[in-house]
């Protein structure tokens, strides 16, 4: 049996400014799994950069706080108990509205790796909400 304690878990800050801390991945964990699993916070008023995984999958389980979800042209608010897909490729970032810590898990199909996200430019949002307001 594998248990991971959240508070023995090594917190740090990722590419896109997130606060992170792995729970299971399968590159630095005795498990077999396709997916890997992660807690992540972001402060009151701190938002993540835009980013995208190019070929996994993403889903946000939102645990604690406010925020709004960007993902592409769409953006929705987000509150604790709602799971959020994100789809791979999509730009993505998430901002906390709230006044405490918005808290979430992160689970990534197939597990994250370094190679597969990428910070994007404004200048590419600003073409992907183009290019989704030209289909309407």
């Amino acid at each position: 049996m594998i248990v991971k304690d959240l508070e023995n878990c090594r917190f740090f800050h990722a590419m896109d400014r997130t606060c992170l801390a792995e729970l299971l991945h399968p590159e630095r964990d005795d498990v077999q799994l396709p997916y890997s699993i992660a807690h992540a916070l972001l402060p009151a008023g701190a938002a993540s950069l835009p980013h995208r995984l190019k070929t996994s999958s993403e889903v946000y389980l939102i645990l604690e706080g406010e925020g709004l979800m960007h993902i592409d042209s769409e953006v929705k608010v987000v509150r604790p108990g709602q799971a959020i897909l994100i789809p791979p490729g999509s730009s993505q970032h998430l901002k906390n509205t709230g006044e405490s810590d918005l808290k979430f898990i992160c689970i990534v199909n197939p597990f994250w790796r370094a190679e597969d996200e990428e910070i994007v430019t404004i200048m590419e949002t600003d073409k992907v909400i183009r290019a989704e307001n030209q289909r309407k």
